[in-house]
């Protein structure tokens, strides 16, 4: 590999697989379209890292980014949106992709995707990275395409947002609060995208990514109240109540913590289906959750009892 085009890059997953590729082959040349790069040089801190302006939703942008690209790398994705925005993030960029993939000559793309994906799947959210992977699956090219599980790591907004809520609120109103989530660790989906661009039998494959073990939403949410020293009584809420918060917190201003389309989701189990090949057949042992996560959380959230927590955990 000598030059790959990462769209995403500057973002969670993004800045892993930076990193990853800098120290596995600091000769190869990472370019990074961004809408902002004066906001991003952390990444210039990375060896032949190089920030491009551009709006990657411009096919023209598109074309003049890719030549000289051995590989293109498609991370972009968001949570919330009207139909139109997810059309336009999780359908129409693969798209736009492909075919100035095709023009440039650029065969390999790896994708990421989304455990759930599905053309009838229950939100707009899966319907629409459902339709992104049609769109590079019939395009003719040398695809690789990953569905990670929700993903958890030090910059995560998952945990490090449950923790944040109970540093505050005497009790955690939960929707879906037996919802089910296999949660993988950014570096896994990361080596998971390496790998990928390594190994020529990926091509034409899509993985599921997902950590050891099902854990709850509730689950989820204690973990991270323990782990930060500020364990809270979680309360589930029943669907219509649940539809009245998330409908309060889409009014807020800012991206909200929560939407109708995210409880639609969470309908699906977030797990793996064991119908497809995960990061075992990628040469990855996943990293538990419980393994990684307290060790950040009670970095960045001042819990004093990380000792106590590392007993617990060995007490099973």
């Amino acid at each position: 590999m000598h030059r790959l085009l990462i769209l995403g890059g500057t973002g969670f997953v993004g800045r892993a697989l930076c990193s990853q590729l800098a120290d596995r082959y600091p000769d190869t040349e990472l370019l990074v379209p961004t809408r902002h790069a004066g906001q991003r040089r952390e990444l210039l801190a990375l060896p032949d890292v190089e920030l491009a302006q551009a709006d990657i939703h411009d096919e023209a942008a598109l074309a003049r980014l890719l030549p000289g690209c051995d590989a293109a790398v498609n991370l972009v994705g968001i949570l919330h949106g009207d139909e139109a925005r997810f059309r336009r993030v999780h359908a129409e960029l693969p798209r736009k992709l492909a075919h100035a993939c095709r023009i440039a000559g650029v065969r390999r793309v790896v994708h990421i995707s989304a455990i759930g994906a599905a053309p009838d799947a229950p939100s707009r959210y899966l319907r629409s990275k459902a339709a992104g992977e049609a769109a590079l699956q019939t395009s003719g090219l040398d695809v690789t395409i990953l569905r990670p599980s929700v993903i958890f790591g030090e910059e995560d907004h998952f945990l490090n947002l449950f923790a944040k809520l109970q540093a505050w609120a005497p009790v955690l109103p939960l929707a879906s609060a037996h919802a089910r989530f296999q949660p993988v660790w950014v570096q896994d989906v990361a080596r998971a995208l390496l790998k990928s661009l390594e190994e020529p039998r990926t091509i034409g494959e899509v993985y599921e990514l997902a950590g050891p073990r099902v854990y709850t939403l509730a689950e989820l949410a204690q973990l991270a109240g323990r782990a930060s020293g500020h364990e809270r009584r979680v309360i589930a809420l029943p669907d219509a109540l649940a539809r009245v918060q998330a409908g309060l917190m889409a009014l807020l201003p800012g991206e909200p913590l929560m939407s109708g389309d995210n409880l639609d989701s969470m309908k699906a189990d977030n797990v793996a289906s064991g119908h497809l090949p995960g990061l075992q057949e990628l040469g990855i042992q996943p990293a538990a959750v419980s393994a990684v996560a307290p060790e950040y959380l009670a970095q960045q959230h001042g819990c004093h009892r990380l000792d106590a927590w590392r007993a617990r955990a060995r007490r099973g």
